[in-house]
């Protein structure tokens, strides 16, 4: 099992100013968590902090903890439902610390009071001064403590700090070069490192899926339940007729996609022929540090806008929509990019998620041509064009760079969307609802409302498919394309 930790970066902020002492000194502070489980990673999402009161701790050049403070902020936790969080700082720090024998024994011996009391394990943070870097590890005993691979904070920017002995910085390949000069060495190691999901891969998502993988990230999961057919090839510019007769998984053709298209060493394609508003859907996507929307339902939608709040994983959402004259001439489009964070509007109340659409989609009704016919509305439009799709996903990478890269030191943007027939961008001046459902359950983790539902559906789709039994012609056909990719990978 992997471990992480996220917090916001509200929280991030206040727990930095109380332990980075203009005297140069270390500090000590608690906090309450969250446990966010994904099926290969369960992450500490930081949500409350403790301060302490007059005496409950002791600054003298090392801090500590009075036991009244860490038994008050137990207590605390437990009245939440909260696991406890001890923090200290390293004022002369850098990047991911250790663990000194002072700070292993006091960690190891408060281990056991945060388990009685919240029946959680301990979660012990550092923060280095000089570059405010975390290190963060779990105690599910009081021997030795389970490091997390990273902790990252979420806001109009990522920043991750990443354990390099758990998840090491990636060597740069010579094919990155031109990668690396745009943001440098330190960048390109962070992101290469991170583990990001598109969910739906489409005419946008299989574009954004081979530019990740050609920027050098090591690990991209592609998550969608449908399969290629000729109606998909005016748009999703790498698949082939073939994969259309062979009604190949979307995501098989993507996996196939980014290995050819990737730069890092040892790259690794994560395929998840699952439908995002299953359980298992939503509990494989709790396992990446950014996900990519590229659906066009309002459910799978309001799934990932939960996850960007309740998960503290940023969420970079978009899409087209094109309106056409009765004469069937194009009118014009418009498309959008945005990234959803804590801080930022959430796509409800941006006008991307609609919540009436969202209760229709669950229970089915947007794919019912009779319950269409007779309430008189439309079904949902299915232009698209390939020139068009690819200013979708060119936006949503602009945002994904702002996000990781922070360009001129700066986050993402507002929200943006492009008017064909104008011919403009606008900046959208949306605000966040003052009863905003999403945003209230910011850093609630598995605590979330539930949204996803075991379907059926989707399963029968993939068995179905797995079991089509294929003319030996186009079974040939195939063994003999895999057979030359493979041969001319080892090649290049």
């Amino acid at each position: 099992m992997q471990y992480s930790v996220a917090m916001t970066g509200a929280v991030h902020t206040m727990m930095r100013e109380h332990l980075v002492r203009d005297d140069g000194q270390e500090d000590v502070l608690a906090a309450t968590y969250l446990l966010s489980t994904g099926v290969r990673r369960t992450t500490a999402v930081v949500r409350t902090v403790i301060p302490p009161r007059d005496g409950e701790r002791l600054v003298h050049g090392n801090a500590s903890f009075t036991s009244a403070y860490v038994l008050r902020a137990a207590v605390e936790a437990r009245t939440r439902g909260e696991g406890l969080v001890l923090l200290h700082s390293h004022p002369r720090g850098r990047g991911w610390q250790g663990l000194s024998i002072i700070d292993h024994d006091t960690e190891a011996d408060y281990e056991r009071v945060a388990r009685a009391y919240t029946k959680m394990p301990l979660l012990g943070m550092t923060l280095a001064g000089r570059d405010a870097g975390w290190s963060a590890r779990f105690w599910f005993d009081n021997i030795r403590p389970s490091w997390a691979e990273s902790v990252r904070c979420v806001s109009d920017k990522l920043t991750v700090t990443w354990n390099d002995a758990l998840r090491p910085p990636p060597r740069p390949t010579s094919s990155q070069q031109r990668t690396i000069s745009a943001w440098g060495d330190a960048a390109q190691a962070s992101i290469a490192r991170l583990r990001v999901l598109i969910v739906g891969t489409g005419s946008v998502g299989l574009d954004v899926a081979q530019r990740l993988a050609a920027t050098g990230l090591l690990e991209v999961g592609v998550m969608d339940f449908d399969a290629v057919e000729l109606v998909n090839l005016d748009r999703m510019i790498g698949a082939t007729r073939l994969d259309a007769a062979l009604g190949r998984a979307k995501v098989e053709v993507a996996a196939r996609l980014m290995t050819s298209a990737a730069t890092g060493e040892n790259f690794h394609p994560v395929v998840h022929e699952v439908n995002v508003t299953d359980p298992a859907g939503l509990q494989a996507a709790l396992d990446y540090d950014l996900i990519f929307s590229c659906v066009d339902r309002p459910w799978p939608r309001a799934v990932l806008n939960q996850i960007a709040y309740a998960d503290l994983i940023p969420v970079i959402d978009g899409g087209i929509a094109l309106d056409t004259f009765a004469d069937g001439r194009l009118r014009g489009g418009i498309w959008r990019a945005h990234t959803v964070v804590p801080g930022h509007p959430c796509m409800v109340c941006l006008g991307q998620l609609d919540l009436g659409e969202l209760s229709l989609d669950m229970q089915g009704l947007l794919d019912d041509p009779t319950y269409i016919a007779k309430t008189g509305r439309q079904a949902p439009a299915g232009q698209n064009v390939a020139a068009l799709s690819a200013s979708v996903s060119a936006a949503l990478l602009a945002q994904f760079v702002s996000l990781v890269a922070h360009p001129g030191g700066r986050g993402v943007p507002a929200p943006l969307r492009y008017l064909l027939a104008l011919h403009r961008l606008e900046h959208s001046d949306a605000t966040t609802g003052q009863y905003c459902s999403y945003e209230s359950e910011t850093a609630t983790a598995d605590h979330r409302p539930t949204l996803t539902k075991a379907q059926a559906e989707w399963r029968c789709i993939v068995v179905e498919r797995n079991k089509r039994k294929l003319p030996l012609r186009l079974r040939l056909i195939d063994a003999a394309n895999r057979t030359l990719q493979n041969v001319t990978s080892r090649l290049a």
